[in-house]
């Protein structure tokens, strides 16, 4: 885990290695300057001139200035190394996360990850930042401390040895305590912002419906199921720095009382007023450092299990990928399409193939089109051609070639899926259609508008081509969300276009309309269109029927009306019900 974690330092390994050598340098003069103070206070006891004073006075100026100036280039370079770390982190995150299989997806909730992205990754970097600086820091004091100490006043600077088995217990079964706590409040934490994520991005069906009440009091309870979980975890957090405070003024007490009394009572002490109070600053900062070192453990505490998250995503590996050791194919040549004995399920422990024994073959340039229930699997048939998802048992060919023998890449370049839920991201109409082609000119993208029937709302538009799309699309309907995305398949020139019920939002005329565009422009492309409505595909070459994750009938729209029962189950109650509009 450490080893994958320091992978993402890179280019902040400068920046990592300088900050401790910088806290050296710190602790070190921060260890002088009360021996120098001692002795400064020694002088002064035994009636010193003021140039004296004036002298020591410098160098303590002097010092204290050095060990500010490392402080803060400490401070700056551990700042930069941290966040460098993080942002190191995250891009590592979010580069696996964009090389994930649909199944890979599926092993992790959105929400999940987000968490991982943020929370967990701060947890990381604040943790990183006290490692290379208080971690460090706390150490080196405490050594530098108890040498300095045990110089000055022998040995009853050993005190700090009897109180440290103390707290080491103390810290340990604090740790050993609230680990199980941290490690079950972060998965509430997914559940806490899978609500929010569900709320904000459902928002109009929770207003639609009135349920802002039942989503405050969902929201309500994960909050305070994390709050409960930490609360509990920090009452137990809580009880490290009250007992460091009580070990650290006994010993205080304790080494000023003895202190006090050694220099009352003997004469020729090795003890004086300037020891004692070098003693004290010593004592302060052995146990402070105590203090620090058990911050770190708290800290690292919290972070060890978001790091076991972080990692968890990187080391990951996609279930699809360029298959190693094979020759791969870069060019698809057509879109012809065969399934062979395909069998097909999204988990391997699954008890039930989602499709099974398909057998199909597609000729390119052909029009497709496939109708059932829901829960047929029709989309889990399309989503194996661009290796959305690899086949359970079979071979899906296109152009005659084992998908899995392409480069991924080149594949789906040449594969365009239009889902019935398209996304659009933030940025003008022309920015959405080039994910399409980034290079594509505006004479093609008007022309990709002009066939998915687009380019007529997009010129009532104030600004036309250049109208700004809000996140998700929401300044415009459904039925232009789904033009666009299909004009945006459009300017990959795909060799295979399909169509996943992504009409569905747009009426009859205009759906009509598109498909009639392909027929004319594109008719070399393989088109399939899966709908629920028998219209969108009843002048298809061929429609494949699905019920259960097989294949019913295949035929015309004639043949089927006559031979396939499932499909003219649905060819009446779809007329049945036009009927009736109609009255």
């Amino acid at each position: 885990m450490l080893k994958k974690l320091a992978r993402c330092i890179r280019e902040y390994k400068k920046d990592t290695i300088i900050t401790p050598i910088y806290i050296i340098f710190e602790v070190i003069l921060e260890c002088i300057i009360p021996m120098v103070i001692a002795d400064l206070v020694t002088k002064i006891q035994y009636g010193c001139e003021m140039d004296v004073v004036i002298k020591y006075g410098v160098i303590l100026v002097l010092m204290a200035c050095f060990s500010l100036a490392f402080g803060g280039l400490a401070g700056a370079s551990s700042a930069k190394a941290a966040c460098g770390f993080a942002k190191n982190i995250r891009k590592d995150l979010f580069y696996k996360v964009q090389d994930f299989s649909f199944e890979n997806i599926d092993r992790f909730s959105s929400s999940s990850l987000v968490t991982r992205l943020t929370t967990d990754v701060s947890n990381v970097q604040m943790a990183f930042m006290m490692i290379i600086r208080t971690a460090i820091r706390a150490p080196f004091m405490f050594v530098f401390s108890f040498v300095m100490a045990y110089v000055k006043v022998g040995k009853l600077a050993s005190v700090f040895v009897v109180v440290v088995p103390i707290l080491l217990f103390v810290l340990i079964m604090v740790i050993k305590t609230a680990m199980p706590l941290f490690r079950k409040v972060f998965k509430k934490y997914d559940a806490l912002n899978n609500s929010i994520q569900e709320n904000v991005k459902s928002m109009r069906v929770v207003k639609s419906f009135v349920r802002e009440d039942y989503e405050k009091e969902k929201f309500t309870y994960a909050a305070e199921d994390v709050c409960a979980d930490f609360t509990k975890a920090d009452k137990i957090l809580a009880w490290n720095t009250p007992i460091m405070q009580f070990c650290l003024y006994v010993v205080m007490i304790f080494v000023l009382y003895v202190g006090s009394y050694v220099i009352i009572t003997t004469k020729g002490a090795n003890i004086n007023v300037g020891s004692l109070s070098a003693m004290l600053t010593y004592g302060m900062q052995i146990l402070m450092s105590l203090m620090m070192i058990s911050m770190i453990f708290v800290m690292v505490t919290l972070s060890v299990e978001s790091a076991k998250r972080i990692v968890e995503v990187l080391d990951e590996e996609s279930t699809i990928k360029n298959v190693e050791g094979e020759q791969l194919q870069f060019d698809v040549k057509d879109g012809s399409i065969d399934f062979e004995a395909v069998n097909f399920k999204y988990a391997k422990k699954a008890s039930k193939m989602a499709l099974s024994n398909i057998n199909l073959s597609i000729a390119s340039g052909e029009t497709i089109g496939i109708i059932g229930g829901t829960g047929s699997s029709k989309s889990s048939l399309i989503q194996l051609i661009p290796r959305l998802y690899d086949v359970t048992e079979g071979t899906v060919k296109v152009a005659g070639v084992d998908v899995r023998k392409y480069d991924l890449e080149s594949l789906r370049n040449a594969v365009a899926v239009v889902l019935q839920k398209n996304v659009l991201f933030s940025g003008t109409i022309k920015e959405n259609l080039r994910w399409g082609n980034k290079e594509a000119t505006d004479e093609e993208i008007l022309e990709a508008c002009k066939l998915a029937q687009a380019d007529e709302f997009i010129q009532r538009f104030p600004d036309k081509y250049d109208t700004y799309i809000e996140q998700g699309g929401a300044n415009v309907s459904g039925g232009q969300k789904q033009r666009l995305c299909i004009a945006r398949a459009l300017l990959k020139k795909p060799k295979i276009l399909i169509l996943d019920d992504s009409t569905s939002a747009v009426d009859t005329k205009t759906d009509a309309l598109i498909r009639k565009a392909f027929a004319e422009y594109i008719p070399d492309t393989t088109k399939i269109i899966i709908a629920q409505r028998i219209s969108s595909i009843q002048e298809a070459d061929r429609i494949i029927v699905m019920d259960g994750g097989t294949i019913t009938g295949v035929g015309t729209h004639v043949e089927l009306l006559k031979n396939n029962n499932i499909y003219r189950e649905i060819y009446t109650s779809q007329n049945k019900a036009g009927d009736k509009d109609e009255e």
